[in-house]
């Protein structure tokens, strides 16, 4: 039985979110039927981590198992000859078999994409979330650079969730503008329960001028939900790169 390490991009929009459920398409439902047909055996798929209902991604990463003889191409070509459109298979690895796609992972990068026009666009409207108002991105910057470093991140943290662990450690916090489009970029070790989501609203927030920056102090502090802003739409989100030594 030989390990492989997948890298997969994908489109969220017409997905229930990654995690397979009844009655629901997801993306790891259309993976594991991919994977099926190609070995004749029942193979399942283990991610570094869930997205939500929504959430796309240019570096998911799963492992899986087979004793099927084939070469990393041949899993690339067979795989997304089977796959979806808006499913596609960017590698394929041999690894060790104490590789784990959720616990070998050392770190995760995800970043979220907002559009700051006057109009809404209709050909984005499912990969970007749309502000119409000004947004003060030198104070955002601040706020989120406030993130940085080890944190209980609960405030941040939706429910409910079984994670016992609310601490994570946050390396970096980078906030872009090219033109329209903002690009908010966080590195850490771990993520909670939609917490990019849930620092990307309070952070919008800052940027409308409704918090100061320095509230993200007393947001953490608070180690409660209440305390911070709304949860940012899913469709801005993106999973960027999976982190492993």
């Amino acid at each position: 039985m030989t390990t492989y390490k997948v890298t997969l991009e994908y489109d969220g929009t017409n997905y229930a979110g990654w995690q397979y459920q009844p009655q629901q398409p997801t993306i790891q439902a259309e993976v594991e039927k991919a994977l099926t047909q190609i070995t004749q055996t029942r193979t399942s798929v283990i991610a570094a981590g869930r997205t939500d209902a929504g959430v796309h991604a240019y570096g998911q990463v799963a492992s899986f198992q087979s004793e099927k003889p084939l070469s990393s191409q041949e899993w690339v070509r067979g795989l997304n000859g089977l796959l979806p459109a808006d499913i596609a298979v960017q590698q394929v690895e041999e690894v060790t078999d104490t590789f784990h796609a959720r616990y070998s992972a050392k770190g995760k990068i995800y970043e979220y994409r907002i559009a700051q026009t006057p109009h809404r666009s209709a050909l984005e409207r499912y990969r970007l979330w749309h502000i119409s108002k000004p947004l003060d991105l030198k104070a955002m910057q601040e706020a989120g650079a406030l993130l940085v470093g080890t944190h209980d991140f609960s405030s941040f943290q939706n429910s409910p969730t079984d994670t016992k662990n609310p601490v994570c450690i946050v390396e970096s916090f980078t906030l872009k503008q090219e033109d329209m489009l903002i690009r908010i970029q966080i590195q850490a070790n771990r993520f909670l329960k939609q917490m990019v989501r849930s620092i990307v609203g309070t952070i919008m927030e800052v940027g409308l001028g409704k918090r100061h920056p320095s509230d993200i102090k007393q947001i953490l502090e608070a180690v409660d939900r209440c305390a911070a802003g709304k949860t940012a739409p899913p469709h801005g989100l993106y999973l960027i790169k999976v982190l492993y030594d």
